[in-house]
């Protein structure tokens, strides 16, 4: 059962082993010490006894600041000891509604919480039954999985902009998922080689940086222009084309790109369409033996114009 409130010494507390949370803004640290010098420490921190030490179960930012503060006590709330399995599910079941929490760290959590299911049941859980470990929904499970999938490379550059005030950040775990599954449909459909999709995201997220792109949600017109290629109603050289671009040429947006295949081709369509119907009623014109007015003459006079000015390039 759980002890009742006691003041304990923050010097004597020790951060969890198993919080998914890594990052720590100074800047969020600075508000929450301000508000902690004026107003003490309102809500206790949760601690477990592990022989003659104290973890934090919840309230390391307040414990920190505390520390940074110089305060001699700090209310807490002991529980009893959780074994490590136990002690990540606390952790996300304590934190997960909590939007501070960094998606990336929390992946990385969550994938010892598998390690240490498989080691208990010789198998690896279900999705249902990791999103019940962690307190989480099977949607959230899968995209923290799809970060664990990220290379290396991605993920240690997210993790050193998490540690960024947020409104300093200029990428984030939207940017790279969107990017690797647009990159990802390309290659699918062999628009790019494997070398390349790794430049493509490479390119966008740098474009992203730089605010040539700055819809998150952007690279989605990627895998339409894959889908297009895959239907046959974009060839596979006009795509290669356009990811070239893209991948080269640092100011040329997924925007441009997607005008220059999927929308033109869509565009295209539509005027061989109206060309098709323009000539059927000219044979339907002529088939009735109707003489053409100068109007018409006129504007076909235009159309011969400007069908020389396409074929002139």
């Amino acid at each position: 059962m759980a002890e009742r409130i006691r003041l304990i010494d923050p010097e004597v507390l020790h951060r969890n082993p198993e919080n998914p949370r890594l990052i720590f803004r100074i800047d969020e640290l600075d508000a929450l010490q301000e508000s902690i010098a004026e107003q003490g420490i309102l809500v206790p921190l949760t601690v477990y006894q592990d022989r003659k030490r104290f973890y934090l179960l919840d309230g390391e930012r307040r414990w920190r600041c505390a520390l940074k503060l110089g305060l001699k006590k700090v209310p807490v709330i002991i529980q009893p000891k959780p074994d490590r399995l136990q002690n990540i599910m606390m952790m996300f079941a304590i934190h997960n509604a909590r939007s501070d929490w960094d998606p990336l760290p929390t992946a990385l959590k969550l994938q010892e919480i598998e390690k240490e299911f498989e080691a208990r049941n010789g198998r690896k859980p279900k999705e249902t039954e990791l999103a019940g470990l962690a307190s989480l929904n099977r949607g959230e499970v899968r995209r923290l999985k799809k970060l664990l999938n990220l290379p290396e490379v991605y993920r240690q550059e997210l993790l050193e902009e998490l540690q960024k005030p947020r409104a300093e950040q200029e990428i984030t775990v939207d940017h790279v998922l969107e990017t690797t599954r647009g990159a990802e449909a390309l290659k699918k459909r062999e628009v790019v080689t494997e070398r390349e999709e790794d430049e493509l995201r490479r390119a966008i997220l740098k474009k992203f940086r730089t605010k040539v792109i700055s819809n998150t949600v952007a690279p989605r017109k990627l895998a339409r222009i894959g889908r297009a290629v895959e239907r046959g109603e974009v060839s596979s050289a006009v795509a290669r084309k356009v990811v070239a671009r893209l991948i080269n040429n640092p100011r040329y947006s997924i925007e441009d790109a997607f005008k220059q295949s999927v929308e033109q081709v869509d565009y295209e369509h539509g005027l061989e369409q109206l060309v098709a119907r323009l000539i059927a009623r000219l044979d339907e014109h002529e088939s009735r033996g109707y003489e053409a007015s100068e109007d018409l003459l006129e504007l076909l006079k235009q159309l011969a114009k400007r069908i020389r000015s396409f074929e002139e390039g």
